[in-house]
Parts: structure tokens; sequence; C-alpha cells
């Protein structure tokens, strides 16, 4: 057998409460589990894949983080978003039967590799696995337009806030501090993403430092006052 595919059952998986649906029968989870039978390991700095490769597959996060990119017609790679353990990535190949954007591992990573054409006959069979699917692709639709809001309205400072609120609470979801965590994108990669400069991503990181509201050494961050983010993003909400 290929290394890079391993066996790997869901039922037993700890990520299962975050990419597949709550209620399944045990005759049904051991259905998914023929479903989501391999798993595949991706180097960091290596593509899950790339623009203009054939879609087959939705890709559920198991360890790792990956970046979604596309390149702009100067050149340059436009970041769309950062996914984490227990989240699905491959959505955008749905529409055309092919990729839209790369996936690159920021840290060495897995996905459990779930074949699409499978995903849609057992959705047809399990009630709760179709409205999961049609949840996933809500959400990314209603992460889509909270990036548009953010490079459509927000300050530099507001921008930077939420990125951090949405990434602790995403974390703090799986498990991790609510408080601590170690950014696995550069700097460079966070101006991509919310339409900074690199110049002003670092202006900003120190701003808040030198406000309390965060420590920050490297890429270890420690959110301090996570009120006092919060009253960025939303100042009416202030006293």
């Amino acid at each position: 057998m290929d290394a890079q595919r391993i066996k790997v059952a869901c039922s037993s998986c700890n990520l299962r409460e975050l990419c597949l649906p709550m209620g399944l029968s045990a005759e049904e989870m051991g259905q998914l589990d023929t479903l989501i039978s391999s798993r595949k390991r991706v180097k960091r700095g290596e593509a899950l894949f790339s623009v203009g490769d054939r879609f087959t597959s939705l890709y559920a996060v198991r360890s790792g983080f990956f970046k979604t990119c596309v390149t702009t017609a100067d050149g340059r790679d436009q970041v769309t978003g950062f996914q984490m353990a227990g989240e699905i990535i491959g959505l955008d190949g749905i529409v055309s039967d092919h990729h839209a954007c790369d996936a690159v591992a920021l840290e060495d990573a897995e996905v459990c590799v779930m074949p699409f054409n499978q995903v849609e006959e057992l959705s047809r069979q399990f009630t709760p696995l179709q409205h999961h699917v049609h949840r996933i692709m809500s959400r990314e639709i209603v992460r889509d337009h909270s990036v548009m809001l953010l490079l459509g309205s927000m300050r530099a400072e507001e921008r930077l806030a939420a990125f951090l609120l949405n990434l602790v609470q995403r974390l703090q979801a799986r498990g991790f501090s609510p408080s601590e965590f170690n950014l696995r994108m550069t700097r460079e990669e966070i101006g991509s993403y919310l339409g900074m400069k690199l110049e002003t991503v670092s202006r900003t990181f120190s701003k808040f430092v030198d406000d309390g509201i965060i420590d920050v050494k490297q890429r270890y961050v420690h959110i301090k006052d996570t009120e006092a983010l919060r009253r960025i993003v939303n100042p009416q909400t202030c006293s």
C-alpha cells in the first residue's frame, strides 16, 4: 500500500464532531468509515491541489494548517483563506469539476480523502450528512462575506483584531488555549489575506503590544485582553 495513504476510521477519530454530522447511528458511521477510508500526508510547502487540477475529492484536515490562494493577473499570490484540523477544503472544485485555487500546507499536515461522488451518493441516503454538507457550503459563503466586510469597511486595526479573534475561537473549539497560540502563517500571508501591506501588519501587531493587548514573540501570540480586541472590532458595544 502507498505509504501516503493510510487506513483510518472516522468512528474513532477525535475530530469527528468537527467535520462530520452528529446523530448518525453505528451502522451509518460504519458506512462513513468506508467513505473516508484513506488519508494523505502533505509536507510543508507542498500543494494538496493546484488551480486547474481535476476535482475528485473533498479533504478533511486531520492535522496541520493550510492556506488557499490564487495568483493575480500581475503574478502575486493572493491568500483567500486558512484552514485547520477539522475543516473541509476542496469545495472550490464543485462548480466546474476543476480546482479554482491552490491549497498549500503551512506545516506538515494530513488530510482525510473523501471522494466526492461517494459523498453525493451517501448524502442522498443520509439526511444528516446531506444537511452537514450544505452547512459546510453555507459556512464558506458566510466566511467569504465576512472577508469582504473586512476588506471593504474595516481599518487595519479592526482587520487584524477580527482575524486574531476568529483564529483563537477556531483553535479553542479544537481544545487549544483560548489565549495562546503559534501563528502558522507569516505576517506577509496575513497581510495578503487581510488586504494589508506587510509593514502595516507589523506596525499593527506592535501597536497591540504597546497597548498591552497582546504579547508577541516571533510567531507566538498571547492575547492578554480579549475584550480590548472585541472593542476594536465593535466599538459601539463599548460602555
